[in-house]
């Protein structure tokens, strides 16, 4: 119990935040069947979840290192198991959606303390394996996801994929509370509720302008509006973090063309390779009239060939410079969003799979060493906020690409359908429509929206891979770069760093599984990774 019970703790609540994530793309349509939920609301229900992670992620992280990392994260296994009773008693999408942006709060406190509690059990040789388990669970997750939601989902009802993580929630917290130890970062730290406040109304702002202007426009009033208060707080944020002690994200960085690529780059790699695919899950069902389970296994392509490169990669690529692997698999994840553009209404799943496999490769190539090329970008006093940033980026970059591709598909299918027709097909209302507009038209219609949004996506994948091969150049360069300074030095939120993730939406950050061996058993020369865990 002393070797694994601080590790199997860890990984309990990983494996939820990141099943919560993939295990509602597959239930979306049964959710607006049961709910009369509208377009937008399952826009949100996959947005709250991810805007309040990326969001909060930052200010938890800094606030657990002085309220004590282990009682953060048991109070967000909490939340989360409290949130999810919710969402699965939701009787309208307005709880639902509520009860979402409770489990990203619950998830985030879970998430910004995972590798720090890790990192203060776990050294040297135990530290590498306990950083290779919880890479494998978190691939794991990644393609147990949809199937796991769409067996739930036909099985007992799509209510029963929130509610399947209570008994896991139990587990968590009484393992967590005997097993784990408290631990905190630096005396002296004050945490910047101030920045904290600031980023998550940017973040929120921006996000709903987005999803609003799907249904009202980009030129509307309130789009508008929302756009222009995303700014202002935008701005407030970084007029914060320049005058504070303790900023959750220094502005300086950013003057950095390495790290700005890298955050960039994150931004685009969520957005491009999963925005899409709540979209593409409702075709499946509701045009294709695919069973949930069914539609879930399409996906497992994404996921088992990210897995494979990502497992291989480690080996074949190691001390290629992250620019290539991450700039190039950018362009992989492009190829394979154009491959899934030429759909029409005789189009089938099969169709998909070659894309799907190209969009895997390029997720394998980016995921393990996005984080470690953030990481490299910076001194080492702020590697901890490095690895905190890349993490809210890369979500704030999937609540994003669900808003943005959902309105360039509406947008599309309004060029053969009316505005209500196009969203309610958009929300999962093909069987309602089928009397008025036919299903060949239906199914055309959608496939265009498909097309326009895939072709959206592999221009943001595109452009970032660019952006990346012409910024992260010269430097540090690598994710098992390590630097100097001495440890315990930085400042910054404790947000946790690098996190295995192999594929997933949920890819809160590289995979340093890979080059552990190589990297954080050098305790006399520690990396940045090590850093973080050392905080």
């Amino acid at each position: 119990m002393r070797t694994w019970g601080p590790l199997t703790a860890v990984c309990l609540g990983t494996f939820m935040l990141l099943l919560d994530v993939t295990i509602a793309v597959v239930a979306l349509p049964d959710m607006a069947r049961g709910l009369d939920a509208s377009l937008s609301d399952l826009q949100w229900v996959m947005d709250g979840y991810a805007l309040a992670l990326a969001a909060l992620l930052l200010g938890l992280g800094a606030a657990a290192d002085v309220l004590g990392r282990r009682r953060v994260h048991v109070a967000g296994v909490v939340l989360f198991a409290a949130a999810s009773l919710l969402c699965g008693l939701a009787t309208g999408p307005g709880m639902l959606v509520a009860a979402r942006g409770l489990q990203g709060v619950g998830a985030a406190a879970m998430f910004a303390t995972t590798l720090p509690l890790l990192g203060s059990v776990y050294q040297g040789r135990r530290r590498s394996m306990a950083l290779g388990v919880w890479g494998a669970v978190s691939g794991a997750a990644a393609a147990v996801g949809p199937v796991l939601g769409g067996l739930l989902t036909d099985g007992p009802g799509w209510r029963w994929i929130f509610w399947v993580n209570l008994p896991v929630s139990v587990a968590a917290v009484w393992l967590t509370l005997r097993v784990v130890p408290e631990s905190r970062g630096a005396r002296g730290r004050r945490v910047d509720w101030a920045g904290t406040a600031a980023f998550a109304a940017f973040a929120g702002a921006l996000t709903y302008g987005a999803v609003r202007a799907g249904s009202h426009g980009w030129t509307e009033a309130g789009t508008l509006v929302s756009f222009g208060l995303a700014v202002v707080a935008l701005a407030a944020f970084v007029a914060v973090e320049r005058r504070v002690a303790d900023p959750l994200l220094d502005p300086g960085l950013f003057l950095r063309p390495a790290f700005s690529g890298v955050m960039l780059g994150a931004l685009a790699f969520n957005a491009a390779a999963f925005g899409v695919m709540a979209y593409t899950s409702i075709w499946l069902q509701t045009l294709l009239g695919m069973s949930p389970v069914r539609g879930g296994l399409v996906f497992v392509w994404l996921s088992l060939a990210s897995f494979v490169v990502a497992a291989a990669g480690g080996r074949l690529l190691h001390g290629v410079p992250a620019r290539f692997t991450i700039g190039g698999g950018l362009l992989l994840v492009a190829a394979g969003q154009y491959a899934m553009a030429f759909l029409d209404s005789s189009s089938g799943a099969s169709e998909l799979v070659p894309g799907l496999l190209l969009v895997g490769v390029g997720t394998g190539l980016v995921s393990p060493g996005i984080a470690g090329a953030a990481l490299a970008a910076v001194p080492a006093e702020r590697a901890g906020m490095a690895g905190g940033a890349v993490n809210t980026f890369r979500q704030l970059g999937y609540a994003l690409g669900i808003a943005v591709f959902g309105t360039v598909l509406t947008s599309r299918m309004t060029d053969t359908l009316p505005h209500d027709a196009a969203h309610g097909l958009a929300g999962g209302a093909a069987s309602a429509l089928e009397g008025v507009f036919g299903e060949h038209a239906l199914r055309a219609a959608f496939a265009s929206g498909l097309n326009a949004a895939a072709v959206t996506a592999g221009t943001v994948a595109a452009v970032g891979g660019v952006l990346v091969l012409v910024l992260v150049r010269a430097g540090r360069t690598g994710p098992g770069t390590r630097g100097g300074g001495p440890r315990g030095t930085r400042r910054g939120t404790g947000a946790g760093g690098p996190v295995p993730a192999v594929s997933a939406p949920y890819g809160f950050g590289g995979d340093y599984a890979t080059e552990s061996r190589a990297t954080l058993e050098q305790v006399s020369d520690p990396s940045p990774c090590e850093r973080i865990f050392s905080r």
